[in-house]
């Protein structure tokens, strides 16, 4: 039986990893935690009979104190450490919504504790100290997002010096074929409207602006060791091909299948075995026509910011994720148009020199420095 602690347990990822731990024979849930959506929280507490679960938000935490005597309520970031380390979990799936999934990232690769990834940010902000931690500790980092559990697959076994080219595939999101005119003038509504996945505010912007594929070039350079020029992003409409791989005798190697994130979450609680999921089998003659096309990068200009913070190094790709975080939600809030989100990552990119990385302290400088940076451009918004 392997024990599990899900963060992020609330959200779209959190739900379906429930899900799959329901139907599994071989999975535990023994802790959950939250940033503040303490009532439903406490709903999936009482269901799966945890001990314990851990809001960062302290009000939240109290409040699910209140109602919940069942086990225990941690509190703040230090609660949902303190939820990871001391729960004897064979694995952690941090579903955390930004960089404040970086922490638990940290806690869980220090104590040697495989982790399931959906959490981009703490690669992107964390790189090499993150990666180089798991090696230390010899935990496991399994991704979940689609497309890296996609390559994950694709890749495990290959042998060093056979893979020339990897490629994300990205769904274009609800303004694909607009004109960087249009796109730029969009608002909150039309941005939330993702034509293939099911997700929370802040990734789905992210997607409509590409600056999430441009935060999984980052995160799949971290994971595979693959250089930056050797990643590609193509815009795949149907969201049937994941991602593929270039090999170097010529040969492609693809992995398909219908846009459903329990394969993925379920492959990476059950690796290196594999269970049976609920899935719709993929049926390549009624899926009809699959299509590809080159990002527009004058439209989505975040791709294009996201690709250059990660050949700059150092804290760039910290203060990028910071920026974009504090623009998200200053667009979410209808204080800057979407094409202002790009706008403030530009100018904070601009104004926030990137330095070495060689502690976490350093990232924590960059990353208060780049929000405080960004709200000013973006007229003064709280950070999310």
């Amino acid at each position: 039986m392997r024990r599990v602690v899900i963060l992020g347990s609330t959200g779209s990822i959190g739900i379906q990893a429930l899900e799959v731990v329901e139907g599994s024979a071989d999975l535990e849930v023994v802790g959950l935690g939250a940033a503040r959506s303490f009532d439903a929280l406490v709903a999936q507490a009482a269901h799966h009979h945890v001990p314990r679960i851990a809001l960062s938000d302290e009000t939240a935490a109290a409040r699910a104190a209140e109602a919940w005597t069942d086990g225990q309520v941690l509190a703040g970031p230090e609660g949902l450490v303190a939820l990871v380390v001391d729960s004897g979990c064979d694995l952690v799936l941090n579903a955390m919504v930004g960089s404040a999934g970086l922490v638990p990232t940290v806690a869980a690769l220090g104590e040697g504790i495989d982790l399931a990834l959906a959490n981009k940010e703490s690669l992107v902000v964390g790189g090499e100290l993150v990666t180089a931690l798991a090696e230390a500790t010899g935990a496991r980092i399994l991704p979940v997002d689609s497309e890296h559990a996609a390559l994950h697959q694709l890749l495990e076994g290959r042998r060093p010096g056979t893979v020339e080219r990897l490629v994300l595939t990205a769904s274009g999101g609800p303004f694909r074929g607009m004109s960087a005119a249009e796109v730029a003038a969009a608002g909150p509504a039309e941005a939330l409207r993702h034509p293939t996945w099911e997700m929370g505010g802040k990734i789905t912007v992210d997607s409509a602006t590409l600056m999430n594929k441009g935060l999984e070039v980052i995160e799949a350079h971290h994971l595979f060791g693959v250089p930056y020029e050797a990643i590609d992003v193509v815009v795949h409409p149907q969201s049937i091909v994941h991602a593929m791989v270039q090999l170097n005798d010529g040969a492609s190697l693809a992995h398909l299948g219908y846009p459903d994130m329990r394969v993925p979450i379920s492959y990476a609680l059950h690796h290196p075995d594999r269970a049976d999921v609920p899935v719709e089998r993929l049926d390549l003659a009624a899926a009809g026509s699959l299509t590809f096309e080159a990002p527009d990068e004058e439209a989505f200009p975040c791709l294009r910011l996201a690709r250059d913070a990660a050949q700059v190094g150092g804290t760039a790709p910290c203060v990028l994720n910071a920026a974009n975080e504090v623009a998200v939600g200053a667009f979410l809030a209808g204080q800057v148009s979407f094409g202002g989100i790009a706008r403030v990552v530009d100018g904070t990119l601009e104004d926030v020199p990137p330095e070495p990385v060689g502690h976490f302290s350093d990232l924590w400088r960059a990353d208060g420095a780049a929000r405080e940076r960004a709200r000013e451009l973006a007229g003064g918004v709280p950070t999310p």
